[in-house]
C-alpha cells in the first residue's frame, strides 16, 4: 500500500481536533466577562462598541440586547418596555424565555469574552448570574472613557430630549422600533498615525418610558402625505380612497387611486409605491409593513377624448 494510500484512510489531526471541539457542548462559564458601568444617560450605549472593540471583544449585552459586531443576534431592547420598572427587570434578564434566548445564543455562537453594560456593579454582576456567566473578570467604568464634561452632556440631552442610543445601526433595529424617534448616528474616532480609525454605526431612540411620552400620529397625516405624492405623481389623477391601520409594529395601508389613460398602470403604481414608503418612514418615524395601491378607475384627458 502507498503512502498516500494510507494517508487518504486517516483524516488529518485538524481535522479529528476539529470534530471533537463540535461535539464538546460549550458552556457559558468559561466566557471571559467584561462589564462597563455609569449611571443612565451618561453615554454607556454611545462609547460601548468602542470600548469593545480597544480589547477585541466581539460580543455586548445592552438592555437585553446580544450584539455582534454591530448585529443584533438576540433579544430585545429593554427600551421598549413601557415604564423604567419594566426595562429594569428585561434588561436583568428576569423572565425565564428571555433568558434562555439569549443562553441559547451564547452556546449558538460560543463568543471567547463579551461586555455586559449596566449602571452599577451590582446590575452586571446580577446580569452574569442569570445567564450562568462567570465572575467579571475586567471592570470598565464611563469615567475611564468620558470626561466629565461630556457625561454632563450626554445626561442633558437625556434630561431634555428623552433620547436613549443603541450600539447597533439603524436597519438592524428599525422594525422594533416603529413609531419612536430613530436616527442613526455615526461615529469616528482617529487612533492615531497609521492606526485604523473606529468607525461604527448606532441608534438614536425616545422610548415609550421617556418623560416626553409616546407619540402617535393621526391618519390624517398619512393621508395627508399620500396625497401630496400621488398629486406629485404623473400617472396618477387622485386618490379615491385611503384606508390606514396601525398594526403595532408599523402601519398597513390601503389606496385607492385613478390612473391617468396613456401610462403603464404597473409600472406608475410601483414607482409611487417605493416612493410613498420612502417618504412616510422618513418623516414620521413608522414602519410600512404593507402598502397596497388598486387602480379603481380610469382617468382620459380632454386632449386624450378629442383625438
Amino acid at each position: 500500500m502507498k503512502l498516500k494510500d494510507i494517508k487518504d484512510k486517516f483524516p488529518k489531526e485538524g481535522t479529528i481536533l476539529k470534530d471533537l471541539k463540535d461535539k464538546i457542548p460549550f458552556q457559558t462559564n468559561k466566557i471571559k466577562v467584561y462589564s462597563f458601568v455609569g449611571p443612565s444617560g451618561t453615554g454607556k450605549s454611545y462609547r460601548a462598541q468602542m470600548v469593545a472593540s480597544e480589547r477585541n471583544i466581539e460580543f455586548i449585552i445592552d438592555d437585553g440586547l446580544l450584539i455582534n459586531n454591530n448585529q443584533v443576534v438576540a433579544g430585545e431592547s429593554a427600551k421598549k418596555a413601557p415604564t423604567k420598572i419594566e426595562t429594569v427587570k428585561h434588561a436583568l434578564f428576569y423572565k425565564e424565555e428571555e433568558k434562555q434566548e439569549i443562553i441559547r445564543a451564547l452556546k449558538k455562537y460560543k463568543p471567547e469574552s463579551i461586555l455586559l453594560l449596566g449602571t452599577s456593579d451590582g446590575m452586571v454582576d446580577k446580569i452574569a448570574a442569570n445567564l450562568g456567566l462567570p465572575e467579571i473578570s475586567e471592570r470598565i467604568y464611563i469615567t475611564d472613557v468620558a470626561t466629565e464634561q461630556e457625561m454632563q452632556t450626554a445626561r442633558k440631552i437625556r434630561v431634555t430630549e428623552g433620547k436613549h442610543v443603541i450600539p447597533v445601526p439603524t436597519f438592524e433595529i428599525k422594525k422594533d422600533f416603529s413609531g419612536y424617534l430613530l436616527d442613526p448616528l455615526q461615529i469616528f474616532k482617529s487612533k492615531g498615525k497609521g492606526q485604523k480609525p473606529y468607525i461604527s454605526e448606532k441608534s438614536i431612540i425616545r422610548p415609550t418610558f421617556s418623560y416626553l411620552g409616546k407619540f402617535t400620529i393621526s391618519d390624517s397625516v398619512f393621508r395627508q402625505i399620500l396625497g401630496y405624492l400621488a398629486g406629485n405623481t404623473p400617472a396618477i389623477n387622485r386618490v379615491m380612497k385611503t384606508r390606514v391601520e396601525n398594526l403595532g409594529e408599523g402601519v398597513d395601508i390601503y389606496m385607492e387611486v385613478e390612473i391617468v389613460y396613456g401610462f403603464n398602470v404597473v409600472e406608475g403604481l410601483n414607482t409611487f409605491k417605493e416612493k410613498a414608503k420612502k417618504e412616510i418612514e422618513t418623516l414620521t418615524a413608522m414602519n410600512v409593513v404593507k402598502l397596497e395601491v388598486v387602480a379603481k378607475s380610469l382617468y382620459v384627458p380632454e386632449n386624450k377624448e378629442e383625438k
